[in-house]
C-alpha cells in the first residue's frame, strides 16, 4: 500500500478524548497525609492502632496488606495502604 502524501484528501484522525477527573473536587482534596504517620513504620501492627493511624493520616479508607496478599491497582488518594512484614510489623505506609 503506497504512503499518502500530505496533499491527499485523507480524513484526519479524530482528536484524543478528554480525560475527566474521577470524583468530585471534595474527593480529590480528601487524601491521606503520610508525614503525620511515619513514626508508625517498624511498629507492631494490631487492630487497636489502625484507627489511630487512620485518624492521624486523615484517610477515609485503610487497606492492610500482608506479604503475598493480592491488591487491586485502583488508585484512591483517600486510602491508606498499610504494608506489613512477616512478623506483622508495619513495613511501609502508602496513600492510594
Amino acid at each position: 500500500m503506497p504512503i499518502s502524501s500530505a496533499n491527499d484528501d485523507v480524513d484526519a484522525a479524530p482528536p484524543p478524548p478528554t480525560v475527566a477527573t474521577n470524583g468530585s473536587s471534595e474527593e480529590q482534596a480528601a487524601s491521606c497525609d503520610l508525614d503525620a504517620i511515619q513514626s508508625a513504620i517498624g511498629e507492631p501492627f494490631d487492630e487497636a492502632n489502625v484507627s489511630q493511624i487512620q485518624s492521624d493520616s486523615g484517610a477515609r479508607q485503610v487497606r492492610v496488606l500482608r506479604p503475598g496478599d493480592m491488591a487491586t491497582m485502583d488508585h484512591r488518594p483517600d486510602r491508606l495502604n498499610i504494608h506489613l512484614d512477616d512478623q506483622d510489623r508495619i513495613e511501609a505506609l502508602r496513600c492510594g
